[in-house]
């Protein structure tokens, strides 16, 4: 809904987290997808989505949550970069860690995205583009981070900011 396609449009993971592993970490399904829809689909875009209110990241914040739950600690381990940055701040109040984690998170994924080498030679190419976004359920709205001002803005229908590092120069 919220990228007004229609069916076939999207290739679509769904995990708890929007979690990328980083390339050789764990060379599973995400891995495959990401490869797959690079290297075969030709996709032009990839977007991490995360949302507010989610149970992955308060669990990440949370780490006691998971403690009969082997397999989802080892999976939430990949959003540790992002923890850190969140519980480092100790300005922040409670909404706004769980805020804030969910927006790290995002941008952690991102760049774990950018180790696999189908999508690192897609960037420099110019192939692809990638976007990270958060959606607030409670409010509705859309934010993207825009890797020119460094930090997450609300979209627009005229514009998208992209999290796509500037292409690289070649002589």
């Amino acid at each position: 809904m919220i990228t007004d396609s229609e069916p076939g449009d999207l290739f679509t993971i769904r995990n708890a987290g929007n979690i990328v592993p980083p390339y050789g970490e764990a060379m599973g399904g995400v891995s495959a997808t990401i490869e797959y829809a690079v290297m075969v689909l030709g996709v032009k875009a990839i977007i991490i989505c995360g949302h507010t209110h989610c149970g992955a990241m308060d669990a990440a914040m949370h780490p006691e949550q998971t403690v009969h739950m082997p397999i989802v600690r080892s999976w939430l381990n990949h959003c540790e970069s992002a923890r850190r940055v969140v519980v480092s701040n100790e300005k922040l109040t409670p909404e706004e860690r769980a805020h804030a984690m969910v927006e790290e998170n995002v941008l952690a994924q991102l760049d774990h995205l950018r180790t696999h080498p189908s999508v690192a030679a897609a960037l420099a190419a110019g192939k692809i583009d990638i976007y990270g976004w958060v959606f607030d359920i409670a409010e509705g709205h859309l934010f993207s981070f825009d890797g020119d001002q460094g930090e997450f803005v609300p979209m627009g229908e005229d514009h998208i900011p992209s999290a796509t590092p500037k292409r690289r120069r070649r002589n």
